[in-house]
């Protein structure tokens, strides 16, 4: 079990990443922007699988092999890196498309496409896997049960993420007459797929 003061600790360190905008919040406003508020859901829960992946890899032990073998760690930022262009190009060009194609309804995205998205853009960003590893055995006792202690604080960590983004999608759809002008949705897909595209590089470089 987690002392409640040690949950706080890791809060407070742990929220300047979580409001540091990234391809969570860049899903988020697209999917919000072009869907309603349901289709926030799909986003908060895969963003919140991957934090419990990242957990889960913590209290295997895989996250250590990754961090400290430079290979994997390049390896892990390569796939990461290429995922984010990619789905910077994808979101780019869906935009450039419905620009030039006559305004129409178009069919509702899945749910679970929306979803995958969101994990993957967790999974593969190594920065999210080092939280596990650079923060969290800052606030765990050696007495206690390192995997209870590791899924407490990622249950923390997963309601911070969830609290974020749903605080986003409010203020997204208060804007609801202006986002759903198709100019302005073309403009905030171009906009996330510039993120999707510097976030790539980022991991890339960095």
């Amino acid at each position: 079990m987690v002392h409640p003061y040690a949950v706080l600790g890791f809060l407070a360190a742990v929220l300047p990443l979580v409001v540091t905008p990234g391809a969570s919040l860049a899903l988020l406003v697209q999917h919000v922007t072009a869907g309603g508020r349901r289709r926030a859901l799909p986003v908060v829960l895969g963003t919140a699988t991957g934090l419990y992946i990242h957990a889960a890899f913590a209290m295997a032990g895989l996250s250590a092999l990754v961090m400290h073998s430079s290979q994997a760690f390049t390896a892990v930022k390569v796939i990461g890196a290429a995922y984010l262009v990619g789905l910077g190009v994808w979101t780019w060009r869906s935009a450039t498309a419905s620009a030039r194609a006559p305004v129409r309804r178009h069919p509702p995205v899945r749910s679970d496409s929306v979803c995958t998205q969101a994990l993957l853009a967790n999974v593969l960003n190594p920065k999210a896997a080092s939280i596990y590893l650079t923060l969290v055995p800052q606030f765990i006792e050696a007495d206690h049960s390192f995997d209870a202690q590791i899924l407490t604080l990622a249950t923390a960590h997963a309601l911070l993420v969830t609290l974020w983004l749903l605080a986003w999608t409010v203020l997204v759809r208060r804007a609801s007459r202006t986002l759903q002008r198709p100019r302005f949705k073309r403009t905030a897909a171009r906009i996330t797929a510039v993120v999707f595209l510097a976030l790539g590089i980022r991991t890339a470089v960095t």
